[in-house]
């Protein structure tokens, strides 16, 4: 059976959604649970999967006195009975961002060493559960974090900053939580599945320092709030360093998790896949133009693994925004509007990329499909595909032709995930 435009796009599609379905929480969670304590199980949790998480837990702990607070990204709450879900923003934090962080910090306080702290720990916590240091304000923590996603700094790049503006984050929870046992159920977003970068590590101890976050800063040329300079050079109080902290911190879900079902679904399409990795970093236009280059030599000279073929790859590319130039789209638009200008509709190359939270930076769709004539069809709207990408305006495009992905809030969260289909 040959390729057409249908089938490339339903399969695309289904690779797609088959990866997301790999980290639902409601699979994987039950697996990971330590035992039932003898005391208290207080749960605090934050990230775009954490109420989904938390109404899991409830489901296979049922004989369990559960009490606690999450907080999620507005949108994404599911109904729980036991444990308390605050909304949030994201990407930039909010008012209710700090409340919901002052709420997990109150709840595992005066704990003792027979009760459990279980954290429910996913993608998006460091956004949503933001509790600025002594001495700064979360006006401060907004200005730096708007300069942070602007920048092109890596995820792990801005939680370094992140961990040293901030009051919960870096172990400080789990300091917070002594003498109690903690335990971290975490769904991973970040290249490496780092569980130090995981929402900025609020459970598990902090191997970057003071030094490293002020040499961050500089690198891109950030020019901080002067309350946030100060803090910063002051270094009062170092995060909980390697070897000062007790760390149980248990994967429930990864990017490889939903890569390796991604290929299995690619299979049942007869499709063979390449997964790239999972951690794959930088520029999104950029990598997009790496991609198209692999996709044509797998096209034309059957290397590095013959057509049919699907190249899978995860990871957090960046969008670095400059001169100000700043139109809608996420980094997985960018990506795709850089693979098709790279490609220039050259014929039997197929591509989808998304974010598996649903949301493709702020916007409101997890990414988008590229065909072999997307850039005929955006010209013949009167679109210029390279001024657009120049632009950052790649939702935009892809909105025109009807070409995003939307599947709503997923309540899960392994990062991007993007396949290319050469056939």
């Amino acid at each position: 059976m040959g390729w057409d435009e249908g089938r490339a796009r339903t399969a695309l599609r289904a690779i797609f959604d088959a990866a997301v379905a790999a980290a639902d929480p409601r699979v994987s969670l039950a697996a990971h649970l330590p035992d039932k304590p003898r005391g208290r199980c207080v749960v605090v949790g934050m990230g775009k999967a954490a109420a989904l998480m938390a109404a899991s837990l409830e489901t296979v702990w049922p004989d369990v006195a559960l009490e606690g607070t999450v907080v999620t990204r507005y949108g994404h709450a599911v109904p729980t009975r036991r444990i308390e879900v605050i909304e949030a923003a994201h990407p930039v934090p909010d008012a209710a961002s700090e409340r919901g962080a002052r709420r997990l910090m109150e709840r595992v306080r005066g704990l003792g060493a027979e009760d459990l702290v279980l954290a429910l720990i996913s993608g998006g916590g460091s956004a949503l559960a933001a509790l600025p240091a002594p001495g700064l304000t979360l006006a401060d923590k907004q200005a730096v974090n708007k300069a942070l996603l602007e920048s092109g700094a890596t995820i792990g790049e801005m939680n370094t900053v992140r961990k040293h503006l901030s009051a919960i984050k870096g172990g400080r929870l789990a300091a917070a939580a002594r003498p109690a046992r903690v335990v971290t159920l975490a769904i991973s977003d970040v290249p490496g599945d780092d569980s130090a970068v995981i929402a900025s590590g609020p459970t598990v101890p902090d191997p970057t320092s003071f030094a490293d976050a002020r040499a961050i800063i500089a690198r891109y040329g950030i020019v901080p709030p002067l309350a946030v300079a100060a803090h910063l050079a002051a270094a009062a109080e170092e995060t909980p360093k390697p070897g000062t902290l007790a760390a149980d911190f248990r994967l429930i879900a990864t990017p490889m998790t939903a890569l390796k079902r991604a290929a299995e679904t690619a299979q049942g399409f007869g499709l063979t896949p390449l997964i790239l990795g999972d951690a794959l970093e930088g520029e999104a236009c950029h990598a997009g133009t790496l991609m198209a280059g692999i996709a044509r030599s797998v096209r034309m000279h059957g290397v590095p693994l013959a057509p049919p073929a699907v190249l899978l790859s995860g990871g957090e590319t960046t969008v670095t925004i400059t001169g100000g130039r700043a139109g809608r789209g996420g980094r997985n638009t960018e990506f795709l509007l850089g693979l098709s200008v790279a490609l220039e509709g050259a014929p039997g190359i197929w591509a989808a990329a998304g974010d598996t939270d649903g949301i493709d930076g702020t916007e409101d769709a997890a990414g988008a499909i590229v065909t072999p004539d997307t850039l005929a069809r955006a010209r013949a709207l009167g679109l210029a595909p390279r001024t657009v990408l120049a632009n950052h305006d790649s939702y935009s495009l892809f909105a025109a032709l009807g070409d995003l992905i939307r599947t709503g809030p997923t309540l899960t969260n392994v990062n991007d995930i993007r396949a290319v289909l050469i056939a």
